[in-house]
């Protein structure tokens, strides 16, 4: 029996887990009262808002993975929203730009994640909207005890709010003083948006027609209104060190709307995994599966040199292709099937060697060579200058408390219904808060390019792509839901958590608390856009011995402090009926429910 920090948990009515205790608790009481998967999964992602809003926020974006119950595959939902119609390279050229800012009005795409809980719940869900938005409303107006790591991201920024985002000032810190850790939080303004939008959903009759007059409300509405007439006069400081006006209007907010698609699939060892789209960096898990799948990794220790060496560098391999070639399959030619061929993923395993590569290798994709050349071209450039206010993803690579994050959850219910979603963007320290709504923008436009002629160019109504990744997995007698926050790294820590569990047996908790690395070789998608060539990051707990070895195959080792990388959680279903949850015990937040 393998040491794990806490049981995985087990039961037949539900799961619930999440990257924060109080969330899953909200879950398990949805559905506690009747509500099924879909119910818990968005009561808890509008606490999550509340309860980590360093991390997402309600004006951000999702992208959700769905199986309803009986379904042969996911559906995903698209809760990323699309550049503003202004947003053209030749506007944010003219503002000096030579890169898109971390933060500040410039890097904000259409607000996405309410579209999609919206859908979701309209079309899946059981509960009146207001039983799923109390509990935020709840911990917004009457208090939360605010984690370490939101006050301490406060209180390191409270003469930048004071200086220049009063709006967020007012809101993070209240009187003028930065919460202490522990204390009661509120966020009155965030309750008052929800109970003004639950009293407009509620003057129509019926739960289908509620929900899309909330919709309609956010993305038409009062809310749309106050950001269209905050940011007609806004202009903060950004990111890049200037103080910039934004171009999100409410009628760019007024013409999109949420959407279903297929995910993406692949065959791995008696295993189907599912991943979002190219305008997420999903495929790169399922093109790590594809090349690992003609390497032995059976016969390889877990925690070894060999196993962590070859999944690194087939993970280089992986990303390079993502910097390449991925982006909005709506506006750009994305070569998905060469990029998940068999054919393709065996001219890649023959470029795995016994030394760490330190060159940035995107794949021979016919007709897409001007796209891999641009991507070598750029790669290790000195990118950006700044003060890098608010800048980036919150990786939680290290325990930093000043960074930010994303937030995941996974749910199933006593009906199989699953669900597994990442929010995030909206951070606090990314945007100033709106006035009035008690919400920041996100900043996910930070991931689009300023050259032309690329896949991931910026242009008006495209998505730019996320690094927001939820999974979905099945094989003989279970099916499985999980993912992770953590930028440019979740779709590094899910592939070696899955391969745990093919190739080792674990159970879901041993799985997650087994050690973990990544790499930053590739591009990181947050401003200021940087490579670190041949960079491997460890755990202490793979000891010296694999540690050495792993340095002297060229990798330029970064070991972290104990127990600090990765959030995953995970949850399953067997055949028989029992339901199976963990969580990650890093950074002492996430937790999984069940019965």
């Amino acid at each position: 029996m393998t040491f794990t920090t806490r049981p995985e948990i087990t039961g037949t009515f539900g799961v619930t887990t999440s990257t924060h205790w109080i969330a899953s608790a909200v879950g398990m009481k949805i559905l506690e009262d009747d509500g099924n998967a879909f119910d818990a999964a968005a009561a808890m992602g509008f606490t999550l808002h509340v309860v980590e809003p360093h991390l997402n926020g309600p004006l951000g974006d999702m992208p959700l993975m769905i199986r309803p119950t009986g379904e042969a595959a996911p559906t995903m939902i698209c809760g990323q929203g699309p550049a503003p119609a202004a947003a053209t390279i030749a506007h944010y050229k003219s503002e000096g730009l030579t890169l898109i800012p971390g933060s500040g009005l410039l890097a904000t795409v259409v607000p996405g994640a309410f579209a999609a809980w919206m859908l979701m719940l309209r079309d899946h869900g059981r509960l009146p909207l207001r039983a799923v938005l109390e509990p935020a409303i709840y911990y917004a107006r009457s208090g939360h005890p605010v984690l370490p790591r939101v006050a301490h991201t406060i209180a390191g920024l409270a003469e930048f709010f004071r200086d220049e985002w009063p709006t967020s000032h007012a809101t993070w810190l209240p009187g003028g003083t930065a919460p202490p850790p522990g204390a009661l939080f509120r966020n009155p303004a965030l309750a008052d948006t929800w109970e003004r939008l639950l009293t407009e959903a509620e003057a129509v009759e019926g739960r289908a027609a509620q929900i899309d007059a909330a919709h309609r409300a956010f993305y038409e509405g009062f809310i749309a209104g106050a950001i269209d007439g905050y940011l007609r006069k806004a202009c903060v400081m950004d990111a890049a060190g200037e103080r910039r006006k934004g171009v999100l209007t409410g009628q760019d907010m007024a013409g999109w709307s949420a959407s279903y698609e297929a995910p993406l699939s692949v065959e791995y060892h008696g295993w189907t995994v599912w991943k979002g789209g190219p305008w997420t960096q999903g495929p790169t898990m399922l093109q790590s599966l594809n090349v690992l799948a003609g390497l032995d990794l059976q016969s390889m220790d877990l925690n070894g040199a060999d196993f962590v060496h070859t999944v690194t560098e087939v993970m280089k391999l992986s990303f390079a292709d993502r910097e390449a070639y991925y982006g909005d399959p709506l506006h750009s030619d994305i070569p998905m099937r060469s990029l998940l061929s068999d054919e393709y993923a065996a001219g890649r395993r023959a470029q795995i060697g016994p030394q760490a590569s330190h060159e940035q290798r995107p794949g021979p994709v016919p007709g897409h060579e001007a796209w891999a050349e641009a991507a070598i071209a750029r790669a290790g450039l000195d990118l950006a200058t700044g003060p890098g206010i608010g800048a980036g993803e919150p990786t939680m690579a290290h325990l930093t408390e000043r960074r930010g994050d994303t937030v995941h959850i996974d749910v199933i219910d006593q009906w199989g219904n699953m669900v597994s979603a990442t929010p995030s963007g909206g951070w606090l320290q990314s945007s100033p808060v709106v006035p009035g709504l008690g919400m920041p923008l996100n900043s996910r436009a930070q991931m689009f390019w300023l050259d032309e002629g690329l896949p991931t160019s910026l242009a008006p109504g495209r998505r730019p792509r996320t690094t927001l990744s939820p999974s979905m997995a099945a094989t003989d007698g279970m099916d499985l839901a999980f993912g992770t926050p953590g930028g440019d790294q979740q779709d590094q820590w899910q592939l070696i958590y899955l391969l745990r569990l093919v190739h080792g047996g674990l159970n879901l908790q041993e799985g997650i608390d087994a050690p973990l690395f990544h790499t930053g070789h590739f591009q990181s998608s947050f401003y200021p856009r940087a490579t670190r060539p041949g960079h491997l990051m460890l755990e202490p707990a793979f000891g010296e011995a694999v540690i050495d070895d792993l340095r002297a195959r060229g990798h330029q080792i970064e070991e972290t402090e104990p127990w600090s990388v990765g959030r995953l959680t995970a949850a399953a279903r067997s055949a028989d009926g029992t339901l199976k949850a963990a969580a990650t015990p890093r950074l002492m937040q996430a937790y999984a429910v069940g019965r």
